[in-house]
């Protein structure tokens, strides 16, 4: 057994709704609500230095942050590379140009959007692709990750070389986890709107108190990496996580992501046959200590969580060098949000 899958253990012993969501039944009914103590967290938080990726753990709880945590010489007013937890973000950006009309909903065809960089003789199957197939990962086009990653992001042009994957599945299929799909929903959101990703952001998701992005790389041609790549703080990632617990508002009760794309969001579409969790338009959702969660997840343990019935945020980053699948360091942070989800009642 690995170092950091016995590292792990501790936590996966905390508690026992960690099983894979074949079905999501519904949430348990949150019990009644308790004093939130950040001291009955520090025990639960002194144990989590054993999770050698572990760099930070941020905890929100009914609007207040409860604890924060550094490990590992990390700092916790230090951007980090959220990796693929930016596609929630990314999402969030879509929801908003759908609201504001940049867009024309779930159901648009990607192909006239993206004309440009179609290949010369498309396979018919991607004038049915849509932006909710891109956004719940069931475009039906072969994946851009995992052991195609290294090839693509080498490749000239992104957007082109996603768009010329063969397909292994129809569009509306199964899940195919591909990064590859949520740079094309960059790239359309650059071209419907004249304005690079990042500066919708910015304007779109500014309002939200403490939000920000520090870096974000982009592609050959420009486009902002949709799905990878991008420098939060933690604190930031939470201001957004809070956002979506607050239906879309921010602190100030602004309206900021519009509720019913949130709900839209999390409903579950398809699931991940990597981990048999629900997905829907770029986040996943389990349960964990017998409530409903919906989260992001980054490579090596970027997470961000959301528990709308127990009142509820939290973020956690690691190493964003190792993977945290098969090492049992993502089952490791499952454990520790559930053990703090217990504490906070």
């Amino acid at each position: 057994m690995k170092r950091r899958t016995l590292l792990a253990a501790p936590f996966l012993l905390l508690t026992s709704s960690l099983g894979r969501a074949q079905a999501l039944p519904a949430p348990t009914p949150a019990p009644p609500p308790a004093e939130a103590s950040p001291a009955a967290l520090a025990p639960i938080l002194d144990r989590a230095a054993a999770l050698e990726p572990l760099r930070t753990v941020l905890v929100a709880h009914e609007g207040a942050r409860v604890a924060a945590r550094a490990y590992h010489g990390a700092r916790l007013d230090s951007p980090t590379n959220i990796k693929s937890a930016s596609k929630s973000i990314v999402s969030a950006l879509i929801g908003i140009a759908i609201d504001k009309g940049v867009l024309e909903g779930v159901d648009q065809k990607i192909a006239p959007l993206l004309a440009r960089d179609l290949p010369a003789d498309p396979d018919p199957r991607l004038g049915e692709v849509t932006l909710g197939n891109l956004l719940s990962m069931q475009a039906g086009l072969e994946r851009t990750s995992g052991p195609n990653y290294g090839r693509w992001v080498a490749s000239g042009n992104w957007v082109r070389a996603a768009l010329v994957r063969p397909f292994v599945d129809a569009p509306g299929g199964a899940m195919l986890y591909s990064t590859g799909s949520t740079h094309l929903l960059s790239a359309i959101l650059t071209r419907a709107s004249g304005r690079s990703t990042l500066a919708l952001a910015r304007e779109w998701l500014g309002p939200i108190e403490g939000f920000s992005i520090a870096s974000w790389a982009r592609d050959p041609q420009g486009i902002y990496f949709g799905g990878n790549q991008m420098a939060m703080t933690p604190a930031s990632l939470l201001a957004f996580a809070e956002c979506y617990r607050n239906e879309g508002r921010n602190a100030a009760g602004a309206a900021v992501v519009p509720r019913e794309w949130i709900a839209q969001s999390w409903r579950v579409r398809t699931f991940s046959r990597f981990t048999g969790d629900g997905y829907g338009y770029g986040w996943f959702t389990r349960e964990i200590a017998g409530a409903r969660v919906h989260y992001g997840w980054g490579y090596g343990g970027q997470m961000l969580y959301v528990a709308p019935a127990r009142g509820v945020s939290m973020v956690m980053t690691s190493d964003p060098t190792s993977p945290s699948g098969h090492t049992g360091h993502r089952d490791a942070t499952h454990a520790l949000a559930g053990s703090i989800l217990e504490t906070l009642g």
